[in-house]
């Protein structure tokens, strides 16, 4: 394919990417309420409070459209990913194609999993920093900065999470073998361990170690099946 070839299949999946999620987007929308149901219930929990503090007139309409645009990114990111893997796939050799699903399907995978460690883990971590202020101070939060805060929090795990995906494709290509990574055990535990550290949003020791016990399974995991598709 010339230059101008590749412009415009380039063009042709980001348009069908931006469309896939606008209708993402319009689906949160119309689900906004009760996907905010879902996120602020640690807060409820955490705090004993019911609601979240709007500081403006315009402040409830920009949470909803907020929720639709994270949540329109999240639904149409098989679609994206798939866009992306049609793009490049001229371009990989016969082997590299055959580990280009399992790897995008994986990546969904370990993505959802991160997150839903990190819904798991935030109420804990939110009663810890609501509480480590002291009896004085009061725990209110508004939308924005909560929404805010928990969506990071959310990224941030599901992003940890694809770290396997990152070994294993040095792996197969050679760049950082199994037998490397197996001598690194010790220094990646304590690398493992800052990377959650400065990684995580709320700083606190539960998020930390929710992240990195299992980024040290999975750079175990990684090691394994590193070798496995070598053979």
């Amino acid at each position: 394919m010339s230059l101008v070839e590749h412009l415009v299949e380039l063009r042709r999946r980001l348009i069908i990417s931006a469309i896939a999620v606008a209708v993402g987007a319009i689906i949160a929308f119309a689900l906004s309420n009760q996907i905010l149901a879902i996120l602020i219930a640690p807060y409820q929990h955490a705090t004993g409070l019911k609601k979240l503090l709007l500081l403006g007139p315009l402040d409830g309409f920009a949470t909803r459209l907020k929720i639709a645009t994270y949540c329109g990114l999240a639904i149409a990111s098989p679609v994206v990913l798939f866009q992306f893997w049609r793009f490049v796939t001229p371009g990989l050799h016969k082997r590299e194609k055959r580990f280009a699903i399992p790897f995008v399907l994986a990546s969904i995978i370990l993505f959802l999993m991160g997150a839903a460690v990190a819904l798991l883990t935030f109420e804990p971590a939110l009663k810890f920093l609501s509480g480590v202020g002291g009896p004085d101070l009061a725990n209110q939060y508004t939308s924005a900065k909560y929404l805010s805060f928990i969506t990071l929090m959310i990224v941030a795990f599901g992003l940890s999470f694809e770290f396997p995906i990152l070994l294993v494709f040095l792996e197969i290509a050679g760049i950082v073998p199994s037998a490397k990574l197996r001598k690194w055990r010790r220094g990646a535990i304590v690398t493992i361990v800052a990377a959650a550290a400065v990684i995580t949003p709320s700083q606190d020791p539960i998020s930390l170690f929710a992240m990195a016990i299992p980024m040290y399974i999975f750079y175990e995991a990684a090691i394994l099946v590193g070798r496995w598709l070598k053979k």
